[in-house]
């Protein structure tokens, strides 16, 4: 039962997406406030998040649009200035604890390589899910997930900030779940009772996630 391998997710775990998404409103011509309002609405009724651009481009096509931007020279991007503040030092301390660590999330191949320029030496293992073909929430992914970490499931603790998205499939795949308390879903999501049961750990900050790690190890020897 011990916790021997920690995978943290991407967006609003690792990365906050707070510019990048006031680009897509820039790259839609539409007020920053407005999308963000409209992107608070669908994920608040439990929509997919893409819904969010068709009532400012109906048809939108997020595929293409990602490489239209491309295109044009406004790739998505995010870089150093986007982690969150916790990041780094949690990250080392869980290193420092001897954890075996990963980045894994519903990812493109392009973002891919940037957590790999950004996190190298830092992390054993960086998965998207183009990588492997297979999206959150559906359970491959967390099978694809279990197969590229060397330890059991009962011994990966995954981190994300959806219950929907993260913890609720990472359960069924047999993982611990840590929810991480920022970005619109989980604070949308906070207070429900799976968020309150389901999860392992609770937690406002990745610093907090050693202590606690060393805590429930010690508990489950």
């Amino acid at each position: 039962m011990t916790i021997r391998a920690v995978v943290f997710d991407v967006g609003e775990c690792l990365v906050d997406e707070t510019r990048e998404y006031g680009t897509w409103a820039d790259w839609l011509g539409v007020p920053r406030h407005t999308f963000a309002a409209m992107f608070g609405a669908v994920i608040a009724q439990g929509r997919d998040y893409r819904e969010v651009f068709q009532p400012f481009r109906p048809g939108f096509d997020l595929t293409a649009e990602r490489e239209a931007r491309a295109a044009a020279g406004k790739p998505e991007w995010f870089g150093e200035g986007d982690l969150y503040p916790d990041v780094r030092p949690a990250l080392a301390r869980l290193r420092a604890d001897g954890l075996w660590l990963a980045i894994a999330g519903n990812q493109t191949v392009r973002a891919g390589g940037l957590l790999r320029d950004l996190f190298t030496g830092d992390v054993d293992l960086i998965g998207t899910s183009d990588d492997w073909g297979a999206s959150k929430p559906d359970i491959a992914f967390f099978d694809r997930l279990a197969d590229a970490v060397p330890f059991r499931n009962d011994e990966i603790l995954y981190v994300g900030d959806r219950i929907d998205n993260d913890l609720r499939p990472g359960a069924k795949a047999g993982m611990h779940t840590a929810l991480i308390h920022r970005g619109p879903w989980a604070t949308i999501q906070w207070n429900t009772p799976e968020a309150r049961e389901l999860p392992t750990f609770r937690i406002a900050s990745l610093t907090e996630l050693s202590p606690r790690i060393t805590d429930f190890n010690k508990q489950n020897h």
